[in-house]
């Protein structure tokens, strides 16, 4: 079965969910909010903690700032081949009725790199430095929210992009050890 084909009934299936997530576009101040999370999360927020990691934690920290610049590198190729070769249309195109909420980065929408990133740049940060559990774990959660509430990728996208990113950073630790 052709990967076009699988995905058309995906779409299907989730649709009705993205509608529901993305009626919170129509409100001006969820729209922005969730604008605001997506654009922190297309790396501003990532590479902001991996300057401030060695300026708030000393030179201890500068190897999970390093590591995170590996997942990084790599999360962005991999994302980025997936993307050019199971070329997903995002939600708001194939679907009339929801509401694009900002303007996409790419063309594609499987899978969410956004998401990719936040749960392998929050894998990483937490073996090194778990007190920053609390802030980095909901930003994780708001940023694969709001690809979904933005109109921008479907569930299985963001689900997709928080596995690889998982997978990711696990590997990136049996790579570095």
């Amino acid at each position: 079965m052709r990967v076009q084909t699988v995905f058309h009934r995906m779409d299907a299936y989730e649709v009705k969910f993205c509608e529901v997530l993305n009626r919170g576009c129509r409100r001006w101040t969820i729209r922005k909010f969730f604008a605001a999370i997506s654009r922190l999360g297309d790396g501003v927020f990532w590479y902001a903690l991996m300057v401030l990691l060695p300026l708030v934690y000393g030179s201890a920290a500068l190897a999970a700032s390093l590591h995170m610049g590996f997942v990084a590198l790599t999360g962005l190729a991999l994302y980025k081949y997936l993307k050019e070769h199971l070329v997903r249309q995002r939600p708001y195109i194939t679907r009339g009725t929801l509401t694009l909420g900002t303007a996409p980065l790419d063309a594609y929408s499987f899978p969410s790199g956004h998401t990719l990133h936040a749960v392998a740049f929050t894998s990483v940060a937490l073996a090194y430095f778990p007190q920053l559990g609390w802030i980095l774990v909901p930003f994780a959660i708001l940023v694969a929210l709001s690809r979904v509430i933005l109109g921008l990728h479907y569930p299985t996208d963001v689900l997709a992009g928080a596995v690889i990113g998982a997978l990711l950073a696990r590997i990136s630790f049996a790579l570095i050890a």
